[in-house]
């Protein structure tokens, strides 16, 4: 105790004592509760029984974030290789690394690159060069949809109706695409899910993605009713099966991205969104030359 209150102002944190060898080694952590708490003649020895949570300083800032939630502590030490005692980091900094996680996974879900913390200060020119990279790429994916578009020129021009219910129906395929991403990136985020278990998500994913198609079928084909009856079978087969095979990529995106060692949040909204958007234009116009005659 006599050491504690000669060093204890100068330390960052006294809710844990870090009992160390003469090599600095850590033999133990114990909490100023139950020191404070133990009897007056017990030897500190007595009170340890050798197990405790740390990190190592070669660690990354992720496995910091899910040591600290697995153990819920309030500061964590850092060890060498050797188990030598280097410092501690506590629950402040990890709350400051967490919220750049966030931002950072933030930005890439928007497809959006190392951006300053405040856009009042940052360069026009970083502005501009932050966003570019991505847009410039999703403007020759989505080339594929012209080109797909193109292909099935006849059939637009025998059912001029049809244009009318492809914006809804591919923003359909894409926004349910970047939900199921977004709950996936933040559930391999928190840990709950592995990538071994994509497997067990796909069924659940086709159920759920096969309600709501249905559910958004039946508020487009009251609209198909009466701006034009000839094409309604199309329109909400398509949507069933846009809003279905967007889930799907969204789902699947996250995890081949992290099995490649590439960061989650990569598989972002716009990428999911190019990709279902292609799927639609050709699901939809492929239905519409088998279903309709022409």
């Amino acid at each position: 105790m006599l050491i504690i209150r000669q060093h204890g102002k100068d330390s960052e944190t006294l809710n844990v004592i870090y009992i160390i060898d003469s090599h600095w080694k850590l033999i133990d952590d114990i909490t100023i509760k139950e020191l404070i708490l133990a009897n007056p003649n017990d030897l500190v020895k007595n009170l340890i029984n050798e197990r405790f949570a740390s990190l190592n300083a070669l660690d990354d800032q992720e496995t910091a974030i899910s040591v600290f939630k697995n153990y819920d502590r309030v500061a964590l030490p850092v060890l060498s290789e050797e188990g030598v005692l280097l410092g501690i980091v506590t629950f402040d900094d990890i709350m400051d690394v967490i919220e750049e996680e966030s931002t950072e996974d933030f930005h890439k879900f928007g497809s959006i690159q190392n951006v300053s913390k405040n856009p009042l200060k940052e360069r026009i020119f970083n502005l501009y060069k932050n966003r570019i990279v991505w847009l410039v790429l999703l403007v020759f994916m989505n080339i594929f949809s012209g080109a797909a578009l193109e292909n099935f020129e006849d059939v637009i021009q025998s059912f001029v109706a049809l244009v009318f219910f492809l914006p809804l129906l591919i923003d359909s395929g894409g926004n349910a695409g970047s939900q199921s991403a977004t709950l996936m990136i933040r559930y391999l985020a928190l840990g709950q899910i592995q990538i071994s278990d994509w497997y067990k998500l796909i069924g659940r994913e086709l159920l759920v993605s096969f309600m709501l198609g249905i559910t958004m079928a039946i508020s487009i084909a009251a609209v198909a009713s009466f701006r034009a009856p000839d094409v309604i079978v199309v329109v909400c087969i398509a949507m069933v099966l846009n809003v279905m095979l967007g889930s799907i990529i969204g789902l699947l995106l996250p995890f081949i991205f992290t099995k490649l060692k590439i960061d989650a949040a990569t598989a972002s909204a716009p990428l999911v969104t190019s990709l279902a958007d292609i799927c639609g234009v050709l699901i939809y116009f492929s239905l519409a030359s088998s279903l309709l005659e022409f």
